[in-house]
């Protein structure tokens, strides 16, 4: 029953977790480059890949606030307003 559930569960979030998943290894690939642009002291390439860095990282955080907020708005939608003892 345990691996059914984790199974459903993995079907089910992935779809959801995949765009986070790219912009991840985004920001992973662009602080690989900053690393190499450090060692090779180039300054110029430096600020490109942590701007780069910067925007990817903000793109994740973009992510998770409205994955937050939906699922904040379908939890509200099913909260009943009215008072159900008389």
């Amino acid at each position: 029953m345990n691996a059914r559930l984790r199974q459903l569960a993995g079907a089910l979030l992935v779809p959801f977790l995949l765009p986070v998943q790219l912009a991840s290894m985004l920001f992973h690939f662009r602080a690989g480059r900053l690393r190499a642009a450090r060692a090779t002291g180039d300054r110029g390439a430096i600020s490109i890949e942590l701007a780069l860095a910067v925007i990817a990282l903000m793109v994740i955080a973009g992510g998770v606030i409205f994955a937050i907020k939906a699922l904040a708005t379908d939890v509200t939608s099913k909260v009943p307003t009215t008072d159900p003892v008389p």
